[in-house]
């Protein structure tokens, strides 16, 4: 009972702000899907970080720390990097571009930036960031079905359906707003979490000496760097390429009250992905000293987190844990619920199939709730039949969206030839490439298996600039940047 009462007043508190947040005005889609650019740098740093990160990191990496060792710390270096010069570079752009042209979702960014009449931009996107953000749905519906199959003693499916009912509830109920407001709690205890656990468990094992040498003892690989491959090495590394590529990240640039606190945001969050890594990482390694047999944790790696804070945590600490891995499944769900529900609602429906039409804001507010209740129920059957680890399911998803959104807006932000057919011819290359790569397995021990971003990045922009340069019928002059 002690475990059910620190995660049952943190669901409270987080539904409390999701009622808090619905006093709010929401009476347009700017409103529902941007809070009305008016977030502040605190929020945008913490939100930022808190949904770019999803059960992928306290479930997937911290699992896959606990498999390969030492040599899992590249698969965060990338994605450090790349999103503190999003922050730095890309962010400002982005935001300023989206006031002037009123421009609330990225196929609408492509669009406008083009000044195409035709839909072809922004239904290609559109489609792109729905398929693919329902794989990265379902991938933390999985992730919640983990945590409460293990913590709890539910069945997994169960576990999903949970989940998904509490996220779906504090969404419907504020929009972007109530999902910012919530992301601060929720990056406020993952990085706790990522902090405790790890520092916890190596006392008590004796002190990072001694686990150390349990993990070298276990395998001499197991505390080597550079045990991966160097294709293996940079395929982790290319994990930073879907960051550009993120919607639910890029929309956080998009909200901010004040261009110039972008800078502040991009620090602060920097220092708080930093730490949530090491940690995670930590907690990966640590948790091999005191499970070095895979088979204590029923075989799944990824249940690692919530089985080391069952052995050394208090009962109602523990629950504060397991609202911890929470935290990073509903701050990322939530995010990416809305944004792929703008996408059917702004984008397809309004922009494509209903053009010609005008609407009634409040009543797209409504249909966009109704969207995202869909969405949720069409997540949760992905989910039950994902067979994939959380890890895999949520990097296919990063590669899809980095290949083809990712390449294109860098594209579009540093070159000044770019035409948008080279962006539609750029994108669908790269999303095939992830398709056919990924069907060899991710990460194994020779060139072909190499994590599919990178050869898919490097396709969508080779075409995109190839197309780019036979497409443009003159030099630009009215580059917007």
């Amino acid at each position: 009972m002690e475990v059910y009462f620190g995660f049952v007043a943190y669901l409270l508190l987080i539904i409390g702000i999701g009622v808090f947040a619905a006093k709010s005005k929401t009476t347009s889609l700017n409103d529902y899907f941007l809070a009305g650019r008016g977030l502040n740098k605190f929020v945008v740093a913490l939100s930022a970080v808190a949904s770019g990160r999803s059960g992928w990191l306290l479930i997937g990496f911290v699992g896959i720390s606990y498999t390969i060792g030492f040599a899992a710390i590249w698969a965060c270096v990338g994605y450090l990097i790349a999103e503190f010069l999003m922050f730095i570079f890309l962010a400002p752009k982005l935001r300023k571009f989206s006031e002037e042209n009123d421009c609330i979702t990225i196929p609408g960014y492509f669009a406008l930036f083009f000044g195409e009449k035709n839909t072809l931009l922004r239904g290609l996107f559109s489609l792109i960031i729905i398929i693919f953000m329902l794989t990265y749905v379902s991938a933390q519906f999985v992730s919640g079905g983990k945590v409460f199959e293990n913590s709890f003693d539910i069945e997994r499916e169960t576990g999903m359906i949970l989940t998904a009912v509490i996220i779906l509830g504090y969404t419907l109920l504020g929009g972007f707003k109530a999902v910012s407001k919530t992301d601060i709690i929720q990056a406020v205890f993952m990085f706790l979490a990522l902090v405790i656990l790890p520092i916890v468990a190596i006392v008590q094992f004796g002190g990072w000496l001694i686990v150390s040498e349990a993990l070298h003892n276990n395998s001499s690989n197991f505390t080597d760097y550079f045990s991966l491959s160097l294709w293996g090495v940079v395929g982790f590394l290319g994990i930073g390429l879907g960051s550009p590529g993120a919607p639910h990240i890029l929309v956080r640039y998009m909200a901010i009250k004040n261009t110039k606190d972008l800078y502040f945001s991009g620090f602060l969050g920097t220092f708080w992905n930093i730490i949530m890594a090491f940690g995670a990482w930590l907690t990966g390694l640590v948790g091999r000293a005191y499970f070095p047999n895979p088979e204590v944790l029923g075989g799944d790696a990824e249940h690692l987190f919530t089985q080391l804070g069952q052995e050394i945590i208090h009962p109602i600490v523990f629950g504060l844990l397991i609202a911890a891995i929470f935290s990073a499944i509903m701050s990322s769900a939530d995010s990416q619920l809305l944004v792929a529900a703008s996408s059917v609602v702004s984008d397809l429906y309004e922009k494509v199939f209903k053009k010609e039409e005008v609407f009634d804001e409040k009543k797209l507010v409504k249909l966009s709730r109704v969207v995202v209740a869909i969405l949720v129920v069409l997540a949760l059957l992905v989910g039950f039949h994902a067979e994939q680890m959380v890890f895999w399911l949520v990097l296919f998803a990063v590669a899809g969206m980095g290949a083809s959104i990712g390449a294109s807006i860098v594209l579009t932000m540093i070159w000044k030839g770019t035409t948008a057919m080279g962006v539609i011819t750029g994108s669908i290359a790269g999303i095939i490439v992830v398709f056919l790569w990924s069907q060899g397995g991710y990460l194994h021990t020779n060139v072909w298996t190499i994590y599919s971003l990178v050869p898919a990045f490097i396709t969508s922009v080779s075409i995109n600039i190839v197309v780019s340069l036979f497409t443009r019928k003159n030099k630009p002059d009215n580059y917007r940047w």
